[in-house]
Parts: C-alpha cells; structure tokens; sequence
C-alpha cells in the first residue's frame, strides 16, 4: 500500500512538471515574440521619428526663406515707393511751373514770371537735367537769366515752344514713372500673398512634424521600457 502511494505522489510530480513545463515554455515563447514585435515598432517609430526630424529641419528652412524674400521685398518696395514719391513730386512741380511760365509769356508778362521761384526751378531743371540740344538750352537759359525777356516777343513763340516740349516730356515721364510704380505695388502685393500663404502652410507642416516628434519620442520611450 506504501508503494502504491508512493507511485502515486511520482505520477502527480510528473503530471505537474509536465503541465507547468508546457506553460513556462509557451510563456517563453510568447515573451520572445512580444520582443521581436515591440523591437520592430521601436525600429518603424525610430525611422519615422529621423524622417519626420528631417522634414521639420527642412520646412523650417523653407519657412525662414520664405520670410527672408518677405522682408526683402517689403525693403525693396519701401525704396522704389520713396524715389517714386520724390520724382512724382519733382515732376508735378516741375510742370506745375512750366504752365505758369507759359500763361505768363502768352500774356506778355515774361520779366514778372522770372522773378518768380517757378523761374528758378525751371532754370535749374533747364541746366540739370532736361534734355535739349545744346542750341535750345542756351536759348532758354538766356531767356531765364533776363538776358531776352525785355525783347520776348509772345507771337515769336520760341521760348513758349521750348517750354510747352518741356512741359509735354515731363508729364509723359510722370505717367511712365506712375505705370511703372503700379506695376512694381502690383507684384509686390503678388509677391506677398502667395509668400504668405506659403508660410502659413509650412507653419501648419511644422506644428504637425513637432506633434509628431514628441508623440513618436513618447511612444519609443515606452517600448524601450517593454523590452527592458
């Protein structure tokens, strides 16, 4: 009867060391391939954590450069816009004085008008910067510096012709230089809004690829923490 016992302890050792046996190793197995499923997550979150890092570096530059041309362009602008402001006011009051010269001359008031300031822009504009054959200059020049006003006659119309060619040209100047600043304020504006919406799209990228990176660098962390 001791023995029967006996063989009966054995058979119940076995049967646990066989049961629990086939657990422990099923246990083992499956921890194994929980490390090579986490291990190659980790590897897809690493890789896309360095792609995503790249692309972020890459955007913010684009970014950068887009806001570089912004600033660039808006000094540039701010430049022509001046010089424009200051020959379209040269310009107006340059013509502003030749029409004033030319009713003073059709009403025979030559020597009052080269008393005037208006004389005086007209003559330095005649020595500076109007273009007129050497001829036709000196002509004018005399006329303002009073040397022929005594003896303008109005019917003559020379110095009135001179002026009125003047006046002509500098208005055709006015309106060239008026098209081409709106022109310039036109592509500006261009320019700028399709800039701008270039920013605000690299800026929605960037605040993506940054929400990416911490999630992606949380998610790494934790499956570093399961494989250990």
């Amino acid at each position: 009867e001791e023995g029967k016992k006996e063989e009966e302890l054995y058979h119940k050792f076995m049967c646990y060391c066989s049961t629990n046996g086939g657990e422990l190793s099923t246990s083992i197995e499956a921890a194994k391939e929980k490390i090579e499923a986490v291990s190659s997550s980790l590897k897809s979150a690493t890789e896309r954590k360095a792609q995503t890092e790249a692309d972020l570096t890459e955007h913010q530059g684009s970014r950068a450069e887009a806001e570089d041309t912004m600033a660039k362009a808006t000094a540039l602008r701010e430049k022509e816009a001046s010089e424009f402001y200051k020959e379209e006011a040269d310009l107006k009051t340059n013509v502003a004085a030749i029409a004033k010269a030319v009713t003073a001359l059709e009403k025979g008031a030559a020597g009052a008008f080269l008393q005037t300031n208006e004389a005086s822009l007209i003559r330095s504009f005649a020595m500076e910067r109007a273009e007129l054959p050497d001829s036709t200059r000196q002509e004018l020049l005399s006329f303002l510096s009073g040397s022929e006003s005594d003896g303008y006659s109005p019917q003559g119309g020379e110095i009135t012709g001179i002026l009125k060619q003047l006046g002509d040209e500098m208005s055709k100047s006015l309106a060239e230089a008026t098209d081409v600043e709106s022109s310039s304020f036109a592509s500006y504006e261009a320019l700028l809004a399709a800039k701008k919406k270039e920013v605000a799209t690299l800026q929605s990228q960037i605040e993506t690829e940054m929400e990416r990176i911490g999630r992606l660098g949380v998610e790494s962390a934790e499956m570093a923490n399961d494989i250990e």
